[in-house]
């Protein structure tokens, strides 16, 4: 017991081997079947979460199985656009119906619920982290062998409680070939290690482009750390994303499904293998584990 120990965990903010635990997975709506969710994470903004979140479902519908995107990004969602996905979101007895895309894929973004989807959300944490819950236990998500997470960037209220909400069976992390990619992996891996999700791998984004005349591959940020930051964390390289206007192109025009490309494979291949995780109360080495 720890000696601030006030004997009261309601108030007591010390993690002793005493204090009692209680699940924080949030239930799946009645109307869901979710059979793996797994995160897409970044320390920081801007190296391309939402991307990797839709290569990857692109490539897990292309294996047939059942795809979903909750887009936890609530302040710069991105994924609608991606997927060329519009319309109006009704309820049913069992919650909302997520609108799917031209391929198959289930998609719940704040965008899809704005009249514009150029107006801002101003709104504060707790509001935010309340709606990416909501996506979880009041979206009528029927079957889904696959759900992928696009979350914001860094390690605030949002990541918190997706961790913390929704039965992971682990996440991705997101970088791109910059010094500072060493600072960014840890802070995520710290954090899954923290809330004890497994991390997959790591995709670099933005790793080179190839000349379009003789198809050498260019680093436009400098050399890649990558390798050495991965060893360094004991986690594998997943894949490594080149600049393609032509991908780009696809993402602005919402026609992400189309993509062509195999430098993503072996990270579906990592995320098909990953196993379910099953809806169950904390260890007591969980105990200590930050609290939303």
């Amino acid at each position: 017991m720890a000696e601030n120990c006030t004997h009261d965990c309601a108030t007591c903010s010390s993690n002793c081997a005493s204090r009692s635990t209680e699940s924080l997975l949030a239930p799946q709506n009645a109307g869901s079947n979710v059979k793996k969710v797994i995160g897409i994470v970044s320390g920081k903004g801007g190296v391309g979460k939402s991307m990797v979140t839709s290569l990857l479902t692109v490539l897990m519908n292309r294996r047939e199985y059942k795809t979903a995107i909750l887009d936890a990004d609530i302040t710069g969602p991105s994924i609608p656009k991606a997927f060329g996905v519009k319309g109006e979101i009704y309820g049913s007895d069992t919650g909302m119906i997520p609108l799917v895309s031209k391929m198959g894929t289930k998609i719940m973004s704040v965008n899809l619920l704005l009249d514009d989807e150029t107006t801002p959300v101003v709104w504060r944490g707790s509001l935010i982290s309340g709606t990416v819950k909501q996506f979880w236990t009041d979206v009528s998500w029927d079957e889904v062998d696959y759900m992928f997470v696009d979350m914001p960037p860094g390690t605030g209220d949002v990541p918190l409680t997706v961790f913390q909400s929704l039965p992971l069976s682990g996440v991705i992390i997101v970088t791109s070939p910059q010094e500072l990619v060493s600072m960014i992996v840890a802070k995520a891996v710290r954090m899954a290690q923290m809330m004890h999700i497994p991390v997959l791998g790591i995709v670099e984004n933005m790793s080179y482009v190839v000349c379009p005349d003789c198809g050498k591959k260019i680093s436009v940020f400098g050399e890649s750390k990558i390798d050495a930051v991965a060893q360094e964390y004991g986690i594998p390289v997943l894949a490594r994303i080149p600049i393609d206007p032509n991908l780009a192109s696809q993402c602005d025009h919402g026609l992400i499904e189309l993509f062509e490309g195999d430098y993503m494979d072996h990270a579906a291949d990592v995320v098909e293998a990953a196993p379910t995780k099953e809806f169950e109360m904390p260890t007591p080495a969980e105990e200590a584990a930050p609290q939303a």
